[in-house]
């Protein structure tokens, strides 16, 4: 089974919201989803705004715990997705083996415009809506960019 990383600063927000919005969405595909932070501390939950913004469609993250970015999770991943350039950045200098396998959320579309997902922590829950659409529509380029580079 091939494995998609989303990977974010403290793994509470961001990137929880895209991994399950990928499980969600991804329809037949069979691709495992997980997703980490650069900063993370083990085991934080979601922020109590994630959790809302995703159970309003129907998502639920209430389980979520946060991990840190490790070796065995970037060589595990097939693909390893970043909320921001600077995450992207921070995982090839780290881990420059796996840098090949390493795109921005935003790389996907027609226009590839390296844009980062806006950070919502310590917003309002509509803050917290609009990063989850923002991921929610860079998942559809991703998801079409797998079916058709990543069989």
């Amino acid at each position: 089974m091939k494995t998609v990383l989303f990977v974010c600063t403290g793994n509470t927000c961001r990137s929880p919201m895209a991994e399950a919005l990928f499980l969600h969405r991804q329809g037949d595909m069979g691709w495992k989803a997980r997703s980490a932070g650069v900063f993370a501390e083990m085991g934080a939950p979601a922020s109590l705004n994630s959790v809302e913004a995703m159970a309003e469609i129907g998502v639920d993250i209430s389980n979520h715990r946060s991990q840190p970015l490790t070796l065995v999770l970037v060589k595990e991943a097939n693909l390893i997705v970043t909320m921001s350039a600077s995450h992207a950045a921070h995982i090839r200098d780290r881990f420059p083996e796996v840098g090949n396998k390493v795109f921005l959320i935003n790389a996907f579309g027609t226009s590839k415009v390296p844009a980062d997902v806006s950070d919502p922590f310590g917003g309002s829950l509509n803050t917290y809506k609009r990063t989850r659409d923002e991921i929610d529509r860079a998942l559809s380029d991703l998801i079409l960019f797998i079916r058709s580079e990543l069989k």
